[in-house]
């Protein structure tokens, strides 16, 4: 098969020659690259030559491995690259890379959708199926495969060797035939200030406080599920956690820190949106140093501001809160009044605390239109 070119509005895809040898090495500096795919590092020239030499050449001339260079319309000049590697009875895998100075400009998203109409084209090869994966934690990724409509499969343990070390990898498929766009929404984790707290998205930078937070008694008491001991692995786990249920969809999860900076001082969720109807469910717990500082108290009415702000203000733009605390637990239960939760009911042995009790659930509930403190 000989390279051809893929072109829409302001996107040019060609195959890499010898002439952007230098430019594939320049860019396959990137530590970001080098993180998340399988290239060599360090990345020397004589690996772009090869590259382009034997690996792309062979690739068109199989027709089995198609690598395009995705490139400014105007000067050609190399942005990155997109593969679509066969696996035959219909299928192909694609993947993708692209150079710092292009990113966050959808380039890569558009890229793909090009490449995939060409896949599921009749004139094409007629695939029915397109897989991706990728390391887990690389969001950037996942996010070009989510605007593109692929549905993520699951995580395999283990699902690629990295430089000797084997990976857990996220899968993804999109079908001919499936739009070509998200298929689920992916929540922001905004930055929201208040005059004592910040909620924000949780950093590696918090997994000793999330370890001292948890292993403390009181929050091992009410939260009976913590593992225990609670292990930085398990908080490690829990930080990559709270992005996956973002960018599935199911909720919006914040550390809370002091304005002035610092490590998280506790976690605030709004939670199960998809089984709530336009609404979600509130959770929380507070490192023991933020206690009786009413960090969660203003945490809480944060997230209540945020939840039922309209969407086009930046908000959720939801119409219920609910959040429950367990019988003896007065600690949380001052909180949900202050944040003007109601009371709308009792379930009976709903939970479990930590030496086996089970206790009654007490539910409240906030409207949006529901007057707040």
């Amino acid at each position: 098969m000989q390279p051809f070119e893929l072109r829409s509005d302001r996107l040019l895809l060609a195959a890499p020659t010898s002439d952007d040898i230098d430019r594939i090495a320049e860019i396959c500096q990137d530590p970001e690259i080098l993180r998340w795919t399988t290239l060599p590092s360090p990345y020397l020239h004589e690996h772009a030559k090869g590259f382009v030499e034997d690996l792309v050449r062979t690739g068109w001339e199989s027709g089995n491995d198609l690598i395009w260079a995705l490139r400014d319309p105007e000067d050609r000049r190399v942005l990155g690259m997109v593969g679509l590697r066969s696996q035959g009875d219909g299928a192909a895998e694609v993947g993708f890379w692209l150079a710092p100075e292009a990113r966050g400009r959808h380039l890569m998203s558009r890229a793909v959708r090009l490449v995939a109409e060409y896949a599921f084209a009749d004139v094409g090869p007629g695939l029915t199926h397109l897989r991706w994966r990728a390391s887990v934690g690389n969001w950037p990724s996942r996010r070009v495969a989510w605007a593109c409509g692929f549905r993520i499969e699951g995580k395999v343990r283990g699902g690629i060797a990295r430089r000797g070390v084997r990976e857990d990898t996220w899968v993804a498929t999109l079908v001919a035939g499936e739009p070509m766009r998200p298929t689920s929404p992916w929540l922001d984790i905004p930055t929201v200030h208040g005059s004592g707290v910040v909620l924000r998205r949780f950093q590696d930078t918090d997994v000793d406080a999330i370890v001292e937070a948890c292993n403390d008694p009181v929050t091992q008491h009410w939260l009976g599920g913590l593992p225990s001991p609670y292990t930085p692995d398990i908080a490690r786990a829990y930080i990559r956690d709270r992005e996956e249920e973002a960018a599935a969809g199911r909720g919006v999860h914040w550390a809370a820190a002091m304005p002035e900076g610092g490590p998280a001082v506790g976690a605030f969720s709004l939670m199960a949106m998809p089984s709530h109807d336009g609404g979600a469910e509130v959770g929380y717990w507070v490192h023991p140093s933020a206690r009786g500082r009413g960090v969660a108290t203003q945490a809480v009415g944060l997230m209540a501001q945020h939840a039922f702000a309209a969407p086009s203000e930046g908000g959720l733009g939801l119409r219920r809160l609910i959040v429950a605390h367990v019988t003896g637990n007065d600690a949380s239960r001052k909180v949900i009044e202050r944040a003007g939760f109601r009371p709308y009911g009792v379930e009976r042995a709903g939970d479990r605390i930590r030496g086996g009790g089970v206790v009654d659930l007490h539910w409240y509930d906030l409207l949006c239109d529901d007057p707040r403190p």
